[in-house]
């Protein structure tokens, strides 16, 4: 499938191509033979009810690789790293049933999401490394961390994160 520019260095986009029958439909995530493939790490599924946010994390070593398969999510990502030529750059992307795309996003790039809608999102990811629980690859801020200018759109009161 074709890739679509990314406004970060290294975030590649995937389009997917959803393909229906009669008896419902099918669509590949992420093959070996992608041109966005790296390695394979392991696969897990996250969801986020409508209005609920999941961020900001980065990782050092492993790059994401991640979709909405059901329902739809506001994805977005922050380019932290200093020596990268889009330091500092922000993407916003909406991913799900209306835009099937998978988003490969590289270490040093904080991300995250909100379910966007009136159904539970279902999510997808594909990192290039398995989780290890006794060292986590994984660096996380709240969501309204003033250390990136992103507003989440988040509710007073509501629990978030």
């Amino acid at each position: 499938m074709p890739m679509k520019p990314a406004q970060i260095e290294g975030v590649r986009i995937k389009m997917l191509k959803v393909i229906p029958d009669e008896r419902g439909w099918l669509m590949e995530i992420l093959r070996c033979d992608d041109e966005i493939f790296e390695q394979f790490g392991q696969v897990y599924c996250t969801t986020a009810y409508p209005g609920v946010v999941k961020a900001w994390h980065y990782h050092k070593k492993q790059t994401d690789n991640f979709t909405c398969v059901h329902g739809m999510m506001k994805v977005a990502l922050f380019d932290a790293r200093k020596d990268s030529p889009t330091s500092g750059a922000l993407m916003e992307l909406f991913v799900g049933e209306k835009n099937p795309v998978l988003i490969s996003v590289p270490p040093g790039v904080y991300h995250g999401f909100k379910g966007i809608g009136t159904e539970t999102a279902f999510f997808v990811s594909i990192p290039t490394l398995p989780y290890n629980y006794k060292e986590p690859d994984e660096f996380r801020l709240p969501p309204d961390t003033p250390d990136i200018p992103y507003d989440w759109g988040l509710t007073p009161g509501l629990k978030h994160g």
